[in-house]
């Protein structure tokens, strides 16, 4: 079951983050579940909305599961280190911190956290060897007043965070755990040029496998709502009765001018019980 605690803000800006639905449609989502699982983890607006007990949060991105896991253990080393990353922060030392290799899971996780704050939109991309290539933007505020990343870690410490395939923690789900998938947009990459965004896509097959392992997480008892694009062929994957499909709309920030940003319609997945 949920516990009640302050309010709590993601930290990192995603590609496709859902503080929008937590604000808007917090009303699809169940009171009372046991684990929470969320198996795309991006920047768990959903979690920090729940607050759950006990969760599993798993995601294919290394650098991003090195980062809660980061917050989870040592959250006031990391925050000592983005206020270094503050105070130097310029034009040159972003371009160098772009391109480091850290080792440490606190210099991986500051590194991520200044680059997401600071480079062009909040947009994570990463080239086909893996590196991230978003130039610069226009932010310079590394440390935010929003910023409570003790209050993160002692939710996290209720949390199982993985570096893992969606399928394997999927799987996990028991009669009463509550599964929120939010996947990559497959059908609108090919509109939006999503595609460029990870070295790696988030194929059709993906789509598919997904909406298989969901249906066994179904059958299991488990309660799910999903995310996806508001597209026939997404629509039709669900069309077995087992779930109800409920399009909902968004307003899209992720454009390079404010006159192509527009609203989208989605697709709210959630198994009937």
């Amino acid at each position: 079951m949920p516990t009640e605690r302050a309010i709590l803000i993601p930290f990192l800006k995603w590609p496709g983050g859902k503080r929008w639905f937590v604000q808007y449609y917090s009303g699809l989502l169940p009171g009372r579940f046991n684990r929470y699982i969320e198996p795309f983890l991006g920047g768990a607006s959903v979690y920090f909305h729940l607050k759950p007990a006990a969760a599993l949060l798993t995601d294919s991105n290394v650098d991003l599961v090195a980062t809660y896991e980061a917050v989870k253990t040592n959250w006031s080393r990391l925050q000592e280190k983005l206020t270094e990353h503050h105070k130097n922060h310029s034009d040159r030392y972003y371009y160098r911190v772009r391109g480091m290799r850290t080792q440490s899971l606190v210099s991986k996780a500051s590194r991520m956290i200044y680059l997401n704050r600071t480079c062009f939109n909040g947009i994570y991309r990463t080239n086909k060897k893996g590196q991230f290539n978003v130039p610069r933007g226009d932010r310079d505020d590394v440390v935010k007043e929003t910023d409570d990343f003790e209050a993160i870690s002692k939710l996290l410490a209720g949390a199982d965070i993985r570096h893992a395939d969606f399928e394997t923690s999927i799987d996990e789900a028991r009669r009463g755990d509550l599964i929120f998938a939010d996947p990559p947009y497959t059908v609108r990459h090919n509109l939006n040029g999503f595609v460029r965004y990870n070295e790696t896509l988030f194929s059709w097959a993906d789509q598919e496998r997904l909406a298989v392992a969901l249906s066994r997480a179904r059958r299991r008892g488990a309660k799910i709502v999903c995310t996806n694009a508001n597209h026939s062929s997404i629509r039709e994957l669900y069309a077995d009765g087992g779930f109800t499909l409920r399009p909902i709309r968004r307003f899209s920030p992720i454009s390079a001018t404010s006159s192509s940003r527009k609203q989208f319609s989605e697709l709210v997945i959630l198994a009937n019980t």
